[in-house]
């Protein structure tokens, strides 16, 4: 055990994996920030460390059910010349639970101008904590079968794959409350991550067919947008400073 930690390969092997964990977890987060916005503000903080906690427990208990979780990977369901395994099945199942969920989500917004999630009155649209936390749990789920499928892959010290989960996830909690209200403060950024659960949702139901498309894609049209609206705040701020009207 000694001779693991002081190991240098040790080192990389865990820096790479939980680099790979917090990347894979910004799809997450933005799911978290759209979840927890139903909740009273004195309890979305308490939903997000939950299910996170809830989370990690899951993500390390497919680990150690490694026989099971690559059994995920052959097909057993067979349609025409199409193949359906177990993971398919599961990333189908949640591309369209996301899809679902943002639109219902954008609906929601739209009809009520943004303002309805922004405050702890009658207006609120009242949610169990505990449906919004097995639905982060849940959906946790669904992201983390690639990226713990391909921890297997790169490290063979399942140790190793613990502790970068462990650290993944407690930088999963320290960023999930500011993001979320930075969401929650813009209406245009929430709409913008609705519309990229959206797109992750319709990238996970062409995954469960079989059509591989890389995540890269969907996090560069990410920070490419993130960008343009960040620039778009700061022109309404300014602009808002120099007419002395509110944003």
């Amino acid at each position: 055990m000694l001779e693991l930690l002081f190991a240098p390969e040790t080192w990389i092997a865990f820096a790479t994996l939980t680099a790979l964990e917090i990347v894979l977890g910004i799809d997450n987060i933005i799911v978290i920030a759209i979840l927890v916005g139903k909740l009273p503000a004195h309890k979305r903080q308490a939903a997000r460390l939950f299910g996170l906690a809830l989370a990690m427990v899951t993500r390390i208990g497919l680990l150690f059910s490694l026989v099971w979780l690559m059994g995920l990977t052959q097909p057993f369901i067979h349609i025409g010349e199409l193949g359906f395994s177990g993971r398919d099945l599961i990333l189908l199942v949640g591309g369209l639970f996301l899809i679902y969920k943002a639109v219902t989500e954008m609906h929601e917004t739209m009809e009520t101008g943004g303002q309805a999630e922004s405050h702890d009155g009658p207006s609120l649209k009242k949610v169990a904590i505990s449906t919004v936390i097995m639905q982060i749990a849940l959906i946790d789920i669904v992201f983390s079968l690639d990226s713990v499928i391909t921890a297997i892959g790169l490290v063979q010290h399942i140790e190793i794959m613990v502790a970068a989960i462990v650290a993944a996830v407690l930088v999963m909690m320290v960023a999930a409350k500011p993001i979320s209200e930075f969401v929650e403060r813009h209406p245009t950024v929430k709409m913008l991550a609705l519309s990229f659960l959206i797109l992750v949702g319709v990238f996970l139901m062409a995954e469960s067919f079989g059509v591989h498309v890389s995540k890269g894609y969907i996090y560069s049209a990410m920070a490419f947008s993130v960008i343009v609206e960040f620039l778009n705040i700061r022109m309404r701020k300014k602009r808002a400073a120099l007419t002395g009207k509110p944003e």
